[in-house]
């Protein structure tokens, strides 16, 4: 413990929300097991000043799937640490994945667990998305896919560029709510709608797009 660099930042118990949240560490004096110091709770705000003990670091089995093939690996967390499914981090090889799984020590089933009550993640890859495209091309939409990283960000207007075509993109459909004038991240996209800009020679191998969302592409 002696060797840690001071964090900048923790998961302690927060006074107001009354649960373990991140905090930012304002200013703090780094003992040999404690931290006394100024905290700022980033879900409430609120700004407190206390000893709390550095959480231990743990080693958590990860359960790594690509495709058809299942690699069993190692990460290192902080013992308070809160983690969900749909959490996206780093493992040590620099490869970005998205938790699909969480297996508690108990056995209990459930989407929020502290690190200390994790024996085992599943996991995937998550550095490149393939997101769905509807092209309407003034009498049929066809279905395409395009490949963005998580944090790609795409815009109503903006051309996406095909192998025998471009796409004005009219509308984006996320999680949340459809977008007809805006930007959304790859990650929050359900599908992206757009009429077809250009030919370059005959469009081949389209496969019909049967949307069940049914956008109308003459909606404005």
């Amino acid at each position: 413990m002696k060797n840690r660099e001071m964090p900048e930042s923790l998961y302690i118990k927060c006074p107001d929300c009354e649960d373990i949240t991140e905090h930012d560490i304002l200013k703090g004096r780094m003992g040999k097991d404690n931290i006394t110091g100024t905290f700022r709770c980033t879900e409430c705000g609120r700004v407190f000043s206390d000893t709390v003990r550095i959480p231990r670091i743990l080693k958590v089995k990860v359960l790594f799937s690509d495709a058809d093939k299942t690699e069993t690996i190692d990460t290192e967390l902080e013992s308070n640490e809160i983690l969900r499914i749909g959490d996206e981090f780093y493992l040590e090889d620099g490869r970005r994945v998205c938790i699909t799984q969480i297996e508690a020590i108990d056995g209990k089933n459930g989407k929020k667990f502290q690190a200390d009550q994790i024996k085992a993640l599943w996991v995937k890859q998550f550095d490149v998305l393939s997101v769905k495209v509807s092209v309407n091309d003034g009498q049929k939409t066809y279905s395409v896919r395009t490949p963005a990283e998580p944090d790609d960000e795409f815009a109503t207007g903006m051309i996406l560029s095909f192998e025998n075509f471009d796409t004005i993109v009219h509308a984006i459909k996320t999680k949340e709510k459809l977008i007809k004038n805006g930007t959304a991240e790859a990650r929050e996209i359900t599908r992206i709608y757009g009429k077809m800009r250009k030919k370059r020679y005959e469009v081949l191998d389209l496969e019909e797009d049967n949307d069940p969302d049914g956008f109308d592409f003459d909606d404005d």
